[in-house]
């Protein structure tokens, strides 16, 4: 009976072919024949029968349909690890269309399979982004126990997440949230990579973070590259502190200070030098490491210059005061 309604199936898609007033129709049974090769166990041959149909392009489906099906073309291009096509058909999805009332569901489904293709890209940050977007979500707000999955599953990858200005926006945001208090791992976390102080590794709820579903998802290799990109993320917030407090720091004073041995330190300082995320020259003989770039003589007359401008205005402004003062008298 199955191998009958496929060729039913099948007959009335090529009937349909080529006809834009049955486009719609077209795409439902394009939609029935990838379920039945599902179920049959073929998933790549499901997926790939979806694709055949540029959904996005038929103006006779409703805003939903075409979500819906394009979402369906995600999950199976996902379940036959085709991870570059369905970055590409991600893109088709609009991002305002699933952020309207009443497409709670769509946009929760979307976020959640963007978290797959995320998480082999290994890419923490858009992972953050994936969570709180369906954190955000008003359908989420109302479940506690969904919202707060979401948002110990935003903060988790935040702090896996690579220093950037866009990274520490979101914790700020993040961190002034109301729902927050109530999570009081998330928060110390956050207070601690927000503060400009060391941290030392492990953190105090460094095992209840790790014994969360979304760092654990994905196997022991994954899992053991985040685990190991924690500690990374810890040693480069506190170089970063280091830096701004030292102008030059003895090697093993500051391996001392960060609990690393000084090959670490040296390797972990030169990959940070290589991506722009801080200053720093080392004089191996002399175990010497410079977070201050020398400055030329006409930089130092211009700092020299506006610190003297800076004493006059405010010299200036107290005289005013005093007379003022003076004058009410």
């Amino acid at each position: 009976q199955r191998v009958i309604r496929e060729r039913l199936v099948v007959t009335l898609r090529d009937i349909t072919d080529g006809k834009i007033f049955l486009e719609a129709e077209r795409a439902r049974l394009t939609r029935a024949l990838a379920t039945i090769k599902e179920e049959e166990g073929d998933i790549a041959a499901a997926a790939n029968v979806l694709q055949d149909v540029h959904v996005e392009t038929y103006g006779s489906l409703s805003k939903r349909e075409k979500v819906e099906f394009i979402l369906e073309q995600m999950r199976l291009t996902l379940g036959k690890q085709d991870y570059i096509r369905a970055a590409i058909v991600a893109g088709k999805i609009n991002r305002k269309a699933i952020a309207e009332e009443g497409m709670e569901q769509e946009k929760i489904k979307f976020f959640t399979l963007m978290t797959e293709y995320h998480r082999h890209e290994k890419d923490a940050f858009e992972l953050a982004k994936d969570y709180h977007s369906i954190y955000s979500t008003s359908s989420v707000q109302a479940d506690e126990n969904q919202w707060r999955d979401a948002l110990q599953s935003s903060v988790l990858f935040l702090a896996l997440s690579p220093y950037s200005n866009e990274q520490q926006d979101m914790m700020n945001r993040i961190y002034i949230d109301p729902n927050l208090e109530k999570i009081d791992s998330c928060r110390e976390t956050l207070k601690l990579l927000l503060r400009k102080e060391i941290i030392n590794f492990p953190l105090p709820h460094q095992t209840e973070l790790e014994s969360m579903g979304a760092f654990t998802i994905g196997g022991d290799e994954l899992t053991s590259h985040w685990r190991k990109t924690f500690h990374t993320r810890i040693v480069q917030h506190n170089v970063r502190v280091a830096a701004l407090y030292y102008r030059r720091i003895h090697g093993k004073r500051l391996a001392q200070l960060l609990g690393l041995k000084p090959a670490e330190l040296e390797a972990e300082i030169a990959s940070m030098v290589s991506d722009g995320s801080v200053y720093a020259k080392i004089d191996r003989p002399g175990d010497i490491i410079r977070f201050a770039a020398k400055k030329t003589p006409e930089a130092v007359l211009s700092d020299w210059a506006s610190d003297i401008s800076s004493l006059l205005d405010l010299v200036e402004s107290t005289t005013h005061l005093i007379h003022k003062e003076n004058m009410t008298q």
